[in-house]
């Protein structure tokens, strides 16, 4: 019996090797492939897989958020993150999505068959380093007002438009940018916004 893979990648390169790597498997079936994260759900619902192979970078809307989505949608079918990224925030929220395994791109290629095998099994697919990393990642340090503040400066958002957005005064504003790379032990700004992506803590 096969156990019946959607593959969501973003580069069709990348897509097709993944398919061909997982194909040489005589017990796994590519039954679709999508380049957009808008199609994950549907080709799922429409395909039936019992795994669906997800790069966090597909293009289109969150992947994570699709991921939930898929597990409300079609229960029966467990999500694999691929990632370039082994930030515990992002494995945290990847667990959070429902996944049941999280791969590191750099992997051997043989970890993927596995992962597919144990996701399919409801079993998790995590790597033991990973998970050690995610249990003890902190709390995040920030208020609610200088997450928002710091959202919005990342998405390139100066002083004055926070300051508006916020309803703050300018000087406030630089206040909480000051105290939120103090608390991040960052370089700066930019460093903040480094830091506070790679734990998870900007959405």
């Amino acid at each position: 019996m096969h156990t019946r893979i959607l593959l969501a990648e973003g580069v069709h390169l990348v897509r097709g090797a993944l398919a061909a790597l997982l194909e040489m498997e005589s017990d796994l079936l590519v039954v679709g492939a999508v380049s957009r994260v808008d199609d994950i759900v549907p080709t799922a619902l429409e395909t039936r897989p019992d795994v669906v192979v997800l790069d966090i970078d597909v293009p289109g809307t969150d992947g994570l958020t699709a991921a939930a989505e898929l597990h409300e949608r079609l229960p029966s079918c467990r999500t694999l993150i691929l990632s370039s990224s082994d930030s515990p925030g992002l494995l945290r929220r990847a667990l959070a999505a429902h996944a049941r395994g999280f791969l590191v791109k750099d992997a051997p290629p043989g970890q993927l068959a596995k992962s597919v095998r144990a996701v399919a099994a409801g079993q998790h697919a995590i790597d033991a380093e990973l998970l050690l990393n995610a249990w003890n990642f902190q709390q995040k340090p920030l208020s609610a007002r200088e997450t928002e503040v710091l959202r919005q400066a990342a998405r390139g958002a100066d002083v004055c438009e926070i300051a508006n957005s916020l309803c703050l005064t300018e000087g406030t504003v630089r206040n909480y940018l000051t105290s939120v790379v103090s608390k991040l032990a960052a370089r700066n700004r930019i460093d903040a916004v480094r830091i506070a992506y790679d734990q998870g803590w900007l959405p």
